[in-house]
């Protein structure tokens, strides 16, 4: 067994761990820690597969962007860890189901021919992986590229929508209110008599 095979297996074998303890660990800090963990090791294979750009983009965006952000949201939300704990025993049964036919897919996936593909020459010292990913996505996968990122921006519009909402007891200032007033309504001068020692 070679070297690159050893790290393979390991970087496996430790993100296959984490993705599980992910899902049966019970405090949410934890399973977004052990998700931070699950990243690296993904991002660890894709450096193996000489795909640099997409191991650092994956350890930049999604450990260093997206996880701040889980991390924050899952501190600052009061969940309750009993109630969580209360279905999982009752919905084991469907995520096994569901884990099992998502692994059949993957198989299905994973063996079909598109995936068969010759790694391209990497002879050359020009080669650059980021600049073949770009000519890929800009060029074959365009129209996918551009529907995902309508998707994200309607996604993104939602979630505005949905948080967005006039409380009445919420404090919130009018611009158009604030550019009117005028100095005779903030301020006013007062005459006093001098007081005497």
């Amino acid at each position: 067994m070679s070297f690159e095979q050893f790290l393979f297996y390991f970087f496996s074998v430790v993100l296959v761990g984490a993705a599980v303890a992910m899902i049966t660990v019970r405090n949410p800090v934890h399973a977004a820690l052990f998700l931070v963990l699950a990243f690296f090791t993904s991002a660890a294979h894709w450096i193996m597969l000489e795909a640099e750009f997409l191991g650092i983009l994956l350890v930049l965006v999604y450990v260093g962007a997206v996880m701040v952000l889980f991390l924050f949201v899952v501190m600052m939300l009061d969940i309750n860890v009993a109630r969580v704990r209360e279905g999982f025993v009752r919905l084991l049964p469907v995520g096994l189901v569901v884990a099992v036919g998502m692994m059949v897919v993957m198989a299905m996936v994973v063996g079909a021919r598109v995936f068969q593909v010759e790694s391209p020459g990497r002879a050359d010292g020009d080669y650059s992986n980021t600049k073949a990913i770009g000519e890929l996505l800009y060029t074959e996968y365009v129209y996918p590229f551009e529907i995902a990122a309508v998707i994200l921006l309607v996604a993104i519009i939602a979630a505005i929508t949905l948080t967005l909402r006039r409380r009445p007891d919420s404090l919130y200032m009018d611009p158009a209110e604030q550019i009117k007033v005028q100095r005779k309504d903030r301020v006013r001068l007062i005459k006093m008599e001098a007081e005497k020692k």
